[in-house]
């Protein structure tokens, strides 16, 4: 299976090359995206028969002058390919559906070229492979950000996000030097053998943290999602948020949880659990503020990824208490809603992209009434917003479930501190799942129901064909993954097994539990239970209903005094996303946001209308982009004055940075 997997990348790698032609021509368009659709499910089929199987290993016929890169399939490798497979699945057949007419060269070749930097990624056995897998990914993933760069905002997004991809390859190249100055070797299971400790192992998690951290989504390296994600093609945001998210948190667990021993203190899960608990409530919060679609979306993922971390935290935490169900019940929490996040988030992205197809708007103000006109994108995209808002029986809410159980039994580890640390977190957990709830019902109420806000709306079409079947497929699955958590555990036993030491607990086969003699959750007996009772609720109100039905205008909140072109009322007068957001604009978004707002009011007679105007930013972006122009004028000032120096000067120079290198090398090699 490995073999064919290698053989799957590099076919993605050559047809990457051959977008160049196949660009020419609609049918060579169709042709790259059939391919990278098909080789989305066979990545689903090589996680599967990973977790099924045993482990594999292969050397690679090229590699770094020390040695062949290698490949290896074991179980968490193979767990974090069902995401991708599924995403890159879905995200094809939506571009596959969307062709009409050409497709230009800078949107075709990097579009397979990411797909295998992701796999190439995930499937690497030693740090040469996994960095050029990451660099092709970032570059790959860049170059679709900037594809349409007549735009200064997409200009600016796609500068940004190639200064946090080149930050996050940075550390994580000096992350694995520090772990092969003590192993003598890049390979994963020669640096198994010699796993950190003290200060270095400190060094390595940071490292990895700040360098996982910035591709996922972790505050505060999180500014970037909220400006890429729109610029980029809805299936490439589909996939970045759903799939190359998780493959930087693979990064993160394959370190902290294989590389680094099992040895490590249980405080080294601190780190991630603070940082996680930030980015939800930050990633939440935003999405209730935001006006655009996509970038709306984009929040939540930091979201999603915020609490993802978390479970990974808490299962550090629990490993280096030695309590290895707690630990396994965590990391269990955190593989599951990984897998949930990427599908259903795949869904929502592009259902977002259906609807900038149809109403050719991301904007939720120019929106509206799309039930009516569009009504397979809204009920596939309910399903997904309903799961991103923990509504159970879906899929979201049995791994956040599953993560609140395991902050619960936080107070099992030892330590007062981390327990007052992890009852705060648990409150930020608590907040973050109920601010990412309200956001779901702003996005979905305003896009799809009420009345529509534009004429495009009102004449807004959805696409058929293999579109629609990119919005089902992650719909069923959502609903199915909600249904079969305990199924899904079962599958990832081996991954929770290398990363716990033991199986998450569990309460049968139709239902998952905290641990023995803990809380209980049945999916199958609440969707039962859901079901009757809103089939109760519709008899109920067929029973009680009149013989007739009159049908009429639906009241438009007192607002009567309509134009006569708008017999019933102006549809402006809806609820706006601004209005919707105000109330959270106004507890939360002035102190973490800056959000401000000022009303203009008219004096007594003037006919012009009031105007609300409601603004926020992220601080964490200001503060880089303040010193940040500044530092790089002075240190390019500085390295003009090199150019004046003379040619022993300049071979002086080179002499004393071969000295210092060394002199690092023997020290490293005298630890």
């Amino acid at each position: 299976m490995l073999t064919a997997l290698a053989l799957l990348v590099a076919t993605l790698a050559a047809l990457g090359f051959a977008g160049l032609a196949l660009a020419r021509r609609p049918a060579g368009a169709r042709l790259l995206h059939g391919a990278c659709a098909v080789a989305g499910f066979a990545l689903v089929a090589g996680g599967v028969a990973g977790l099924l199987g045993g482990p594999q290993t292969i050397d690679l016929p090229f590699g770094p002058p020390w040695g062949p890169a290698r490949l290896a399939l074991d179980p968490l490798s193979s767990w974090f390919l069902l995401p991708l497979g599924i995403a890159v699945a879905c995200a094809s057949l939506f571009a596959l559906g969307g062709i009409h007419g050409t497709v230009p060269a800078r949107e075709l070749v990097p579009w397979p070229l990411f797909i295998a930097g992701m796999a190439l990624t995930v499937l690497s056995a030693d740090g040469f492979t996994l960095l050029l897998g990451f660099e092709a990914m970032s570059l790959a993933s860049w170059a679709l950000v900037a594809h349409d760069h007549a735009q200064a905002e997409n200009r600016r997004a796609a500068r940004i996000y190639l200064g946090f991809a080149g930050f996050g390859g940075l550390t994580l190249i000096l992350a694995i030097g520090l772990l092969a100055g003590g192993a003598g070797d890049v390979a994963f299971a020669v640096l198994r053998e010699a796993p950190p400790e003290g200060l270095r192992a400190i060094g390595v998690l940071l490292l990895v943290l700040a360098g996982t951290g910035s591709k996922a989504g972790l505050a505060p390296l999180h500014v970037w999602l909220p400006l890429a994600h729109p610029a980029a093609p809805s299936h490439v945001s589909a996939v970045m948020s759903g799939a190359m998210t998780k493959v930087a948190l693979y990064i993160l667990a394959r370190f902290a949880f294989d590389l680094m021993g099992p040895a490590q203190p249980f405080w080294m899960g601190a780190p991630l659990i603070a940082l996680g608990a930030a980015s939800a409530v930050i990633g939440a919060l935003r999405a209730n503020l935001e006006d655009d679609t996509k970038t709306l979306l984009a929040c939540s993922t930091i979201e999603n990824v915020g609490l993802i971390a978390m479970g990974l935290g808490l299962a550090l935490a629990f490993r280096g208490s030695d309590l290895t169900a707690m630990a396994a019940l965590a990391a269990g929490a955190a593989l599951l809603h990984a897998l949930n996040h990427a599908v259903f988030k795949t869904l929502l992205f592009l259902a977002a992209g259906e609807v900038l197809h149809g109403a050719l708007s991301r904007r939720l103000d120019r929106l509206g009434g799309l039930i009516h006109r569009m009504p397979w994108t809204a009920w596939a995209a309910l399903v997904g917003t309903a799961a991103a808002a923990s509504l159970p029986p879906l899929s979201g809410f049995a791994s956040e479930w599953l993560l609140l159980q395991a902050l619960l039994a936080g107070w099992r580890v030892g330590d007062l501190a981390f327990q007052m640390g992890v009852a705060a977190a648990t409150a930020l957990a608590a907040l973050a799942a109920a601010l990412a709830a309200s956001a779901m019902v702003r996005f979905w109420g305003l896009a799809f129901l009420g009345r529509p806000r534009t004429p495009r709306a009102a004449g807004a079409e959805e696409t058929g064909g293999a579109a629609r079947i990119a919005l089902l497929l992650p719909a069923g699955l959502t609903v199915l993954l909600g249904l079969a958590p305990g199924l899904m555990l079962d599958l990832a036993e081996p991954a929770l097994r290398l990363m716990a030491g033991a199986a998450a607990p569990r309460a049968g086969s139709l239902a998952i539990g905290a641990a023995e003699g803990g809380a209980r959750y049945w999916p199958l007996f609440v969707a039962a239970l859901l079901a009757g009772a809103i089939g109760l609720a519709v008899w109920l109100v067929r029973r009680r209903a009149p013989a007739g039905v009159a049908r009429g205008p639906a009241w438009d909140c007192g607002f009567i005094a309509a134009p006569p072109h708008l017999p019933f009322g102006d549809p402006a007068t809806q609820p706006s996303a601004a209005g919707f957001g105000q109330p959270l604009r106004r507890m939360l978004g002035e102190s973490l946001l800056a959000a401000r707002e000022s009303v203009t009011m008219p004096p007594p007679g003037d006919t012009r209308p009031a105007l609300l105007r409601a603004s926020h930013h992220d601080p964490v972006l200001a503060a880089l982009e303040g010193p940040l122009p500044r530092w790089r004028e002075a240190i390019a000032t500085q390295a003009e004055k090199l150019r004046d120096l003379s040619i022993r000067q300049c071979l002086g120079l080179t002499f004393g940075a071969v000295v210092l290198m060394l002199a690092l090398l023997a020290w490293l090699e005298a630890r």
